[in-house]
């Protein structure tokens, strides 16, 4: 295993995230799901500059990406999307894509269970083919029932894997499984032969280590099952703009460079952006939790 972080959670320069991470000693990246923003040959460069690797990517789901739309055209922007985060993470060598099928925010379905689960395997078998010509791994990511009626838990990730191709697998997040699984241990076991990616952040998403979830006994598990992947840490703290905040000066109030994609989630989540120094307290507090467990 080795200690990746995404870098969705702040508008900012790519490089000035590279030098952080590197800094404190993170070995890969997950690059934002927004393959418009970047020019592959640059960042290829930059990654080798800050002796990092990519790892992969995971879908932004904003509105206008859904698997499962009632709109043929919606799904077919959809798949085309997927397909061009699969492209740039090929070209920068790396080895996943986390793949959430339907809309984050939507929590309404378009159509009944069958045909909803039909369109899910049309579009994720066309994106995992190209998925398998490019070399990359596609992982199907179960978030929380508050963010999406649809693939909420490990097993539904896992039917939905088995039935998109042998190659195609889960990628589970223990914050969302502290909300959904029965047993987080078990559903990681289930799903260990195709365990492709994982997302950490504590239970109330702040950094590890900052809730009360046992980083000990997740990485134990993982080990347990033989995992050998990025443990890729997520946090979105959801800032206090209350007097009882606990963290003074960790909202920004005058946030700059957001991406449409970044303030859209930031929007749908009732957060804010928070400042550079409370950002790399998180980063490096992950960091100072999980990387002694891995």
């Amino acid at each position: 295993m080795h200690l990746s972080i995404h870098n969705w959670m702040r508008a900012e320069p790519l490089t000035t995230t590279l030098g952080r991470i590197s800094t404190i000693g993170y070995d890969s990246i997950e690059i934002m799901g927004a393959p418009q923003l970047y020019d592959t040959r640059e960042v290829r460069q930059q990654l080798k500059d800050h002796k990092l690797k990519c790892w992969g990517s995971v879908t932004l789901m904003e509105d206008g990406l859904n698997l499962v739309s009632g709109s043929a055209g919606e799904r077919a922007h959809t798949v085309a999307y997927i397909k061009r985060l699969i492209d740039m993470v090929k070209e920068l060598d790396g080895h996943m894509v986390s793949v959430v099928p339907g809309t984050v925010g939507k929590i309404v379905p378009d159509g009944r269970p069958e045909v909803e689960w039909e369109l899910a395997v049309a579009g994720m078998q066309e994106v995992y083919a190209h998925a398998e010509r490019a070399g990359v791994l596609l992982g199907i990511e179960p978030i929380n029932r508050f963010e999406t009626y649809f693939i909420n838990r490990a097993d539904q990730a896992y039917a939905l894997a088995e039935a998109t191709g042998p190659n195609c697998g889960v990628c589970l997040d223990i914050f969302h499984m502290n909300l959904e699984e029965a047993d987080w241990a078990a559903a990681i076991r289930r799903c260990a032969d195709r365990l492709h990616g994982f997302h950490v952040a504590d239970n109330n998403r702040m950094a590890p280590g900052m809730g009360s979830l046992d980083w000990a006994a997740i990485i134990g598990v993982l080990r347990e099952v033989g995992y050998d992947g990025a443990v890729s840490v997520e946090f979105c703290p959801p800032l206090d703009r209350t007097p009882a905040n606990p963290y003074p000066g960790s909202i920004d109030e005058n946030p700059v460079g957001l991406s449409p994609e970044q303030k859209k989630f930031l929007e749908d989540h009732g957060s804010s952006a928070f400042t550079e120094a409370f950002y790399t307290q998180l980063t490096q507090q992950s960091y100072d939790v999980l990387k002694p467990l891995i």
